[in-house]
């Protein structure tokens, strides 16, 4: 993992994101969390308004939990942070590609991703590891 500082933005430059951007209906945009050096999806969430300047402004990845309807500010509660490195907006403006250095693991389920069940001899089979206990460990 990287020691350095996660990437922030000015405010000129959050500005002319939350232009790009085509939130839906509800006020929300598809976020995809992908591994910086890697590549790896981690993780698919949804952002608000709020959480993407916040992200921007921080560094430090905020989300819109839908079922809490309130941010999710990734890591929160369990140390799994996600620090940002590049914000990518795409043709559409409908889905972001936010490229993080992932401390921990980003899924709930205590696996390094959330992509962990995958179709293998006609079977749906989970292809990951558990790495970290999360009944023991403070759930985001």
């Amino acid at each position: 993992m990287s020691t350095a500082a996660p990437v922030t933005y000015p405010t000129a430059a959050i500005d002319k994101m939350m232009a790009a951007i085509q939130f839906d209906d509800r006020g929300l945009v598809a976020a995809i969390a992908q591994q910086h050096g890697t590549g790896e999806v981690l993780m698919m969430a949804w952002m608000d308004r709020h959480a993407v300047e916040e992200t921007m402004r921080t560094g430090r990845v905020c989300y819109w939990s839908r079922s809490r309807r309130a941010p999710w500010r990734k890591g929160e509660t369990s140390g799994h942070i996600q620090r940002l490195v590049d914000l990518r907006v795409d043709c559409d403006g409908d889905t972001l590609l936010v490229e993080v250095e992932q401390t921990g693991v980003a899924c709930h389920t205590g696996r390094h991703n959330c992509f962990f069940r995958a179709i293998r001899n006609g079977e749906l089979e989970v292809i990951a590891p558990v790495e970290v206990d999360m009944t023991t460990a403070e759930k985001e």
